[in-house]
């Protein structure tokens, strides 16, 4: 496997950045991804004098080592970071020679002061667009701290491993042997799992906001921003930044933008936010919201933020099918994101619940990869657009079956099958398969407003055309609201909308 020519130009200007000597220590054998690993490591070393590479025995063959010289920095890779772990390599390499991280002091503080050894494993698969966020943070880590070690470990290359530990999703990671946690974190919510995260102590003091908004996707971000332009107090509670579209793989309809991927356009939003007089507040989930003089938003960890407007950017999330099995299998055979979770799946059965676009592209997605893919839609013909279907069905390995109602999701330790209604005749059928991918849209994140404020019956937030809600001074936007239609593009609007509507609104009050 010879780097292409892109890769090649890449890694060329990346590497001449290299601050100090670093040595790569590698542990290989006689197999195909050890010849891999061995031809990626020997073009690193031609490319930079400041590469040097040796032989050595490490705790999974095939892997290698970064390393300052002289200090093993506990930065190890099973199996070859390519693909989406690209980045990963590149950012290990140039921090191990003492390049500075893009991570603010508070928390390269925050990682240093940590005290005790912790050993962090974390299992990919190269397609996963979520796992290099874990992967780079943990990398980091453990150059920050001697007491942590981390190793990326590509589920492909270790089919064994995965199998024995029942492993099902990526990325998931284990710390000293134990499971740890799954799915995309930022090394911020890494450290809050870990203990070292913010109290309530440390939103004590903050003076009202004049405008709060409370969510961190697109519409959030634009609704800060627009807020900050006007030159008024305003703050931003994330659950995390960028909300669902760091779910989001390839985005080919934001006017302007041919091409961006989730993730990227998440930072993007962080970044441009950051620009601005915004007191950002991430991780933090809010629980409840009261209207006195003041609109008060209490957060899961017991503080209490007051401002005079709110916009409300909640976004939404997968919905879920809510039959026995879901839950129980979830991340066990049961997976929400094709790409991440899809290679997992390799030469096996798999169905996709949900006769949509999203649902019909998981299903063109997955047949590329699995051995057969079952799609099962409620309705009495798929929802999705005809050309996607037309491409469904001229695959070999593809079946869809409509009007079929799912009833359970069956297994012992993980998926073995589902079982479905058909609609018409009332029988049921059962399907042995081993992972199934919920796509059936999506539901708001509104739960926590109880009666604050009115909802639809599917719990959007009904709003008017400046985005106000029913409650004076609460102003919705995006995907939590009654908007017709989901779109990254409309939530931006929106945002925008909501914060020039509260401006409005404090300049009349």
């Amino acid at each position: 496997m010879m780097l292409d020519a892109d890769i090649k130009a890449q890694l060329e200007q990346y590497l001449q950045l290299l601050e100090s000597d670093i040595l790569l220590k590698v542990s290989a054998g006689s197999d195909k991804v050890s010849n891999e690993m061995n031809l990626l490591v020997d073009q690193l070393a031609t490319i930079s004098p400041k590469i040097k590479v040796e032989q050595t025995d490490l705790s999974r063959t095939p892997s290698f080592s970064v390393n300052r010289i002289g200090e093993d920095t506990g930065v190890t890779f099973a199996g070859v970071p390519l693909g989406h772990e690209f980045t990963s390599l590149v950012l290990a390499l140039l921090q191990v020679s003492g390049r500075a991280p893009k991570v603010d002091q508070s928390v390269i503080d925050q990682v240093k002061s940590i005290k005790g050894e912790y050993h962090f494993e974390t299992y990919v698969s190269l397609s996963c667009h979520n796992c290099p966020d874990v992967v780079q943070a943990l990398n980091l880590m453990s150059i920050l701290n001697p007491g942590i070690t981390h190793t990326m470990i590509d589920g492909a290359a270790y089919k064994e491993e995965v199998e024995s530990k029942n492993i099902m999703a990526v990325p998931t990671v284990f710390l000293n042997g134990e499971h740890f946690g799954g799915g995309r974190m930022t090394l911020e919510e890494i450290l809050a799992k870990m203990g070292n995260g913010p109290d309530a102590s440390a939103f004590a003091d903050k003076e009202p906001f004049d405008v709060l908004v409370v969510g961190g996707g697109p519409a959030g971000a634009s609704a800060a921003i627009y807020a900050a332009r006007k030159g008024i107090r305003t703050g931003i509670v994330a659950e995390r930044f960028g909300g669902q579209i760091m779910d989001t793989m390839g985005i080919e309809n934001f006017i302007s933008v041919k091409y961006t991927e989730g993730p990227k356009l998440a930072a993007s939003l962080e970044e441009h936010v950051k620009e601005y007089n915004v007191d950002v507040m991430n991780l933090q989930r809010a629980k409840r919201l009261e209207k006195k003089d003041l609109i008060e938003i209490e957060l899961e960890n017991g503080a209490v933020l007051k401002s005079k407007t709110v916009i409300l950017s909640t976004g939404a999330r997968w919905r879920n099918v809510g039959v026995p099995g879901e839950a129980e299998f979830k991340n066990k055979g049961v997976a929400y994101c094709p790409h991440c979770d899809g290679p997992l799946f390799a030469g096996k059965h798999v169905a996709v619940i949900g006769g949509g676009n999203s649902g019909i592209e998981a299903a063109i997605d997955l047949a590329g990869i699995v051995k057969h893919v079952t799609v099962i839609e409620f309705n009495s013909e798929l929802k999705a657009d005809s050309v996607l279907q037309e491409r469904l069905n001229s695959l070999p390995n593809a079946t869809v079956i409509t009007n079929a109602q799912t009833t359970e999701i069956t297994g012992t330790d993980k998926v073995n099958g589902i079982s479905y209604m058909d609609r018409d005749t009332k029988e049921v059928h059962h399907v042995e398969l081993q992972g199934v991918f919920v796509q059936i849209g999506l539901v708001p994140n509104t739960d926590w407003l109880g009666d604050t404020l009115e909802r639809t019956r599917m719990g959007e937030i009904v709003v008017d055309k400046h985005g106000a809600t029913s409650l004076p001074g609460v102003f919705a936007a995006g995907d939590c609201t009654d908007s017709p239609y989901k779109q990254i593009i409309i939530s931006m609007g929106s945002g925008a909308n909501a914060a020039l509507g509260a401006f409005d609104y404090l300049i009349r009050n």
